[in-house]
């Protein structure tokens, strides 16, 4: 099994650096394409402004000076010879949940690779820090086990957030779909060295939707929350009303 990995904290992020090691034994081949720099929050932005170039770190890890969307793109397209069999994202520094997941760079990643038709599966630690990062990473390594010995389908796109627990402490894997939050807090204003007013956006809002079936319900209870994830934005339900609606012009 070939294997792309990338994330959005960066190549030198200890996520992917574990994710990378547990990895190892399920493949015949690990690439690591991810950004230079941390883009948290990057979503599925392409840069198209500037070109793009690449660097190879001395543990062989690619790095790209672009967002976590460029990097699985690059690599796909140009980068690497031989197309993967998986893409992987992760580990990420924090939980990507509920509305956190349209935002995601790690996300996002992972996405790339399922719009090219590739399996893909994004790996998130619930609590910022990297507690109980080694238990994470051997609990993805299973999962993606899992996938090699049982493959999911091409069409497949996994949003997998673990609990900061130990593994003698996690209550196995549950499948979810996204919970749902408050709008974000307010951002947080300060004043630049020059006196200029500077903004920091606020923090993710308070948990609306967290009951049972959500991803934030499963984590709660110290499952790994499993979510497939679809690209599909059209709302169906409101294509009836649309159409009368448009059918009353003048």
């Amino acid at each position: 099994m070939h294997i792309l990995l990338s994330n959005d904290d960066g190549y030198l992020a200890p996520g992917l650096a574990a994710l990378y090691q547990a990895l190892l034994p399920l493949a015949d081949r690990v690439d690591v394409v991810a950004p230079e720099q941390n883009c948290s929050g990057a979503s599925n932005s392409l840069t198209l402004s500037r070109p793009l170039s690449a660097g190879r770190a001395a543990n062989g890890f690619h790095y790209v000076n672009g967002t976590p969307t460029d990097c699985v793109h690059v690599a796909l397209t140009g980068l690497l010879d031989g197309r993967p069999d998986l893409v992987v994202s992760g580990i990420n520094n924090g939980q990507n949940m509920g509305e956190d997941t349209l935002y995601s760079g790690t996300v996002a990643a992972a996405t790339e690779g399922f719009l090219f038709g590739i399996p893909s599966i994004a790996f998130s630690l619930v609590d910022y820090g990297w507690g109980h990062l080694d238990a994470a990473a051997q609990e993805a390594a299973r999962i993606v086990a899992h996938h090699r010995d049982a493959p999911l389908p091409a069409t497949s796109l996994l949003n997998v957030n673990i609990p900061n627990l130990p593994a003698t402490a996690l209550q196995g894997w549950r499948v979810t779909r996204l919970g749902k939050r408050h709008p974000s807090q307010p951002v947080i204003r300060q004043t630049s060295p020059r006196g200029e007013p500077i903004y920091w956006i606020g923090p993710s809002g308070e948990q609306r939707d967290a009951g049972e079936g959500t991803d934030f319900a499963a984590v709660r209870e110290g499952y790994v929350s499993m979510t497939p994830l679809q690209l599909d934005l059209t709302d169906t339900r409101r294509l009836p009303a649309l159409q009368e609606w448009v059918g009353r012009r003048p």
